[in-house]
């Protein structure tokens, strides 16, 4: 048998040592022409990298034209179909929260809000971090090889040199502590700064050209902006910080990490390694969801269970006289099981994804890491010299270090990855913010009309606009009327008003008298013809149940004025005493000790009537040339009432009320009458001989209620 075993041995010695021979020239040529291949193989991958960067600008340069196309087939087919409600629907379309060219579009639009220029505070404060960034890389390279020093002196049994590199070891701790805690301050103070930054910019945009009102009552696509400004600023402040920090420092750990791997293992392995890398990312980016659709939706259904909160709290006393509890609680429970549902759903597939990114992240990177340290153990790198045991393992450990710095480093990127799109989804709703306030200044209103006569009908008086021209006198020049809804309730109102014609609006509800006031007061859009009329601080406006601020009585009077507008007015706390005085009010100075500066919830403490007194006397103190009065004596008495609008009239102020009470009808020498068909009669008013007729009015009404009873007697005595 040992002939034969011989025989069958032989074939498969030849084979493995042809096989050694192939692998050994293999070797011995690529290690030959090793720098030639290094610089083939970093020249195809800066070539790659080039094409890449084109691709991408080509990319981006396509979509935009996509976008300038679509935009303009936009408006052609809103022309076409006059706000139809298909086109409305596609304008209200959501959004598809992704990383595209509309997203870094408005990320960048916010980033020059933020920081604002290369002087700010803001710039210093992102070199200084960005310093401390690399510091704190330095740091880590220079503890890596001093872990590899600690094993070396332990395995040599050198117990000198192992105390030695210890302390060595404690020393450099102090400043890597400092470098993290510095990390973190500036973090902490970079998303402060761009939270202030951010929520200045918005705050003066939101308060300016009454666009907080636009937001709330002309325009739908903003349901919750207190949601938007209060919470989802902070969120994408404290996002944009921890993204720079959780992006610039694992990318400069790649850079720095990978150039000294590449010197210790040679650049072949770690070219290699990233390319498997590469390969494996490129897979979990393709099965990672859309986080950052996920994170917009979360904080919209968050805003829309808030504002349900707060519109029941708004709202409370007519819920409690309805006892709709139990509806509201519905109401509530359904808003908050669909946030917890999406919650859920967010919950159990970021389980999923973690569980495959940590896999491929911590082991299967980490089987590679090691393969690529054990390089200079099994194969001899041309250059280096002949290790020993103490060699290979500080070689080994430092190695490993570096690597592992460099995998959590590549690991924060790719989970960076989910931090973008939550960034993403940040970012779309904050900047939707600036978008709407931006065409509500220039505009532009966005509103689901539900019209009961069909939006189409009015379609042409709702796409017009009119003018308004500053003028001392107030007059409408075929003005139409619009409610809230798009129904047309005056196709064309004209009517003039000179100061000092005290003009009385009546009319059932709905037919147009609030709208009027709202458009002379700058609410609402003129839609058409020619409305003159002052400037806004020339008009004063006091609804039925007026705004009380919060701040002290002397603030209840003056507002919207601060303490300093009205000491530079020349006006005093004894001048203010003498508004109160008017009105009977100034027991309202003796009830708290603080007197002026005394503070409270001024709505809860005051009564409907003491409500409405406070805001007549703050009339009283602007003295404007108009005022607006809405329903604004309803709690208060006739002689309190007629207090209020002899004092007014003694003032110089022009009034115009709306109101049913006969007992102002006197204070006025101008009525304008809606009969809610679309008619209105505009002239003088003569309220002695009014009142005669609807004395005379009532008296046959009440005739004519007998009618029926009378009919029915005189058939009885017939048929008796």
């Amino acid at each position: 048998m040992a002939p034969a075993q011989s025989k069958m041995v032989m074939p498969a010695l030849l084979r493995e040592r042809t096989i050694r021979g192939v692998v050994s020239q293999l070797t011995s040529l690529y290690l030959n022409n090793r720098t030639r291949i290094s610089r083939a193989v970093y020249i195809t991958l800066l070539v790659a990298l080039i094409n890449r960067v084109r691709n991408a600008i080509a990319e981006q340069k396509a979509a935009s034209v996509r976008e300038a196309v679509q935009r303009a087939k936009k408006v052609g087919t809103t022309a076409a179909v006059d706000d139809d409600d298909e086109a409305a629907s596609i304008k209200k379309k959501k959004k598809k929260v992704e990383l595209n060219r509309e997203f870094f579009c408005s990320l960048l639009r916010l980033l020059r809000i933020v920081v604002p220029g290369w002087r700010s505070k803001e710039t210093r404060l992102l070199i200084s971090h960005s310093i401390f960034l690399v510091i704190r890389t330095l740091i880590s390279l220079k503890v890596a090889a001093m872990d590899g020093a600690i094993v070396k002196a332990l395995v040599k049994g050198n117990g000198r040199e192992f105390l030695k590199r210890i302390v060595w070891w404690m020393l450099i701790a102090v400043p890597a502590t400092f470098t993290n805690s510095m990390l973190s301050y500036h973090q902490a103070e970079l998303s402060l700064r761009y939270r202030t930054r951010l929520t200045q910019y918005i705050h003066d945009k939101y308060l300016s050209q009454l666009t907080f009102y636009g937001i709330s009552a002309l325009d739908d696509r903003i349901k919750n902006a207190d949601q938007l400004i209060a919470v989802d600023v902070a969120k994408f402040s404290n996002s944009l910080a921890e993204l720079y920090s959780n992006l610039a420092k694992p990318l400069l750990d790649m850079t720095i990490y990978t150039l000294s791997l590449s010197k210790s293992v040679g650049g072949e392995g770690v070219v290699f390694m990233s390319l498997l890398v590469q390969l494996s990312a490129n897979v979990m980016r393709a099965l990672t969801p859309p986080f950052g659709k996920y994170v917009a939706d979360e904080a919209r259904l968050e805003g829309e269970f808030r504002f349900q909160h707060s519109r029941l709290i708004d709202h409370a006393e007519e819920v409690a006289l309805y006892a709709g509890h139990e509806a509201e609680k519905d109401t509530l429970d359904k808003g908050y099981f669909t946030l917890i549902k999406h919650v859920n759903y967010i919950l159990r597939r970021r389980f999923y994804h973690g569980f495959m990114e940590d896999f491929i992240i911590k082991y299967f990177w980490g089987a590679l890491g090691l393969m690529l340290c054990s390089v200079p153990v099994f194969v001899k790198i041309p250059g280096q010299a002949v290790m020993n045991m103490g060699d290979r393992t500080e070689s080994f450990v430092t190695n490993r270090r570096m690597l592992l710095g460099a995998s959590d480093a590549f690991g924060r990127v790719m989970f960076s990855y989910r931090e973008i799109m939550e960034l993403a989804g940040y970012t779309s709703r904050v900047s939707s913010l600036l978008e709407v306030m931006d065409d509500i200044q220039s505009g532009h209103f966005e509103k689901k009309l539900v019209s009961s006569s069909g939006t189409e009908d009015n379609a042409a008086v709702l796409k017009g606009r009119g003018k308004v021209v500053e003028s001392k006198d107030i007059k409408f020049i075929d003005v139409p009327i619009i409610s809230p809804n798009g129904d047309v309730l005056v196709k064309a109102l004209s009517f003039s008003l000179k100061q000092g014609d005290h003009l009385l609006v009546v009319g059932p509800n709905g037919c147009g008298k609030s709208s009027l006031f709202r458009i002379l007061g700058g609410l609402w859009p003129v839609y058409g013809g020619t409305v003159y009329k002052p400037p806004f601080t020339d008009i004063f406006y006091i609804p039925q149940r007026p705004y009380l601020s919060r701040g002290s009585l002397r603030q209840q009077i003056i507002y919207p004025d601060g303490l300093r507008t009205m000491r530079s007015k020349g006006i005093t706390d004894a001048d203010l005493l003498g508004v109160l005085r008017m009105l009977s009010l100034e027991h309202l100075v003796d009830l708290y000790p603080e007197g002026w500066d005394a503070e409270a919830e001024w709505r809860d403490v005051l009564s409907g009537g003491l409500q409405q007194r406070v805001a007549m006397a703050r009339l009283f103190y602007h003295r404007p040339r108009y005022a607006i009065l809405d329903e604004c004596t309803s709690s208060v008495t006739l002689e309190t009432e007629k207090v209020m609008y002899e004092n007014a009239k003694s003032l110089g102020i022009t009034l115009m009320t709306v109101s049913h009470r006969r007992s102002l009808w006197k204070y006025h020498s101008r009525i304008l009458q809606f009969d809610g068909q679309g008619n209105f009669v505009f002239t003088k008013l003569d309220a002695e001989k009014r009142l005669q007729l609807e004395d005379e009015k009532e008296d046959l009404e009440v005739l004519l209620r007998q009618v029926p009873e009378i009919e029915r007697r005189i058939e009885e005595l017939t048929a008796a």
